[in-house]
């Protein structure tokens, strides 16, 4: 099934760059019941990770920069990103999730992602 994105301009056009790498992505990427999908949402401000099983449609758990306990704390974007990292992989241990799926949601696997991802991975989840 072809998905298409409309060519824009300016930041429309990167905003639709990231939407085609989502897509392209997904198409591989699904979470199940024994391991469900980690997809992580960036903007410029804040971010968002999400464990979900795409089968039942459900979020186990989730963790993002907005928390009482992330907002307090000080740091850069990036140190902000390895805090939610620890942060969902601890709820989704607590929730008896050992291993995951990584969506990177169309985002380039550096800076905030990868240190979200691997904060994730010290705190114990699988990828």
């Amino acid at each position: 099934m072809a998905y298409g994105v409309k060519i824009a301009k300016g930041n429309a056009r990167k905003a639709a760059a990231v939407k085609r790498r989502h897509i392209r992505v997904r198409k591989r990427v699904s979470g199940t019941p024994a391991r469900p999908r980690l997809v992580v949402t960036r903007s410029n401000r804040h971010m968002v990770a999400q464990v979900i099983d795409d089968i039942a449609g459900h979020t186990l758990a989730s963790a993002s920069t907005l928390d009482s306990s992330i907002r307090a704390a000080e740091g850069d974007k990036s140190a902000q990103a390895k805090q939610v990292g620890a942060l969902v992989a601890e709820r989704a241990k607590a929730v008896g999730i050992e291993a995951v799926v990584f969506d990177r949601g169309g985002n380039q696997y550096a800076g905030r992602i990868a240190a979200l991802a691997d904060a994730a991975r010290e705190a114990g989840l699988k990828f």
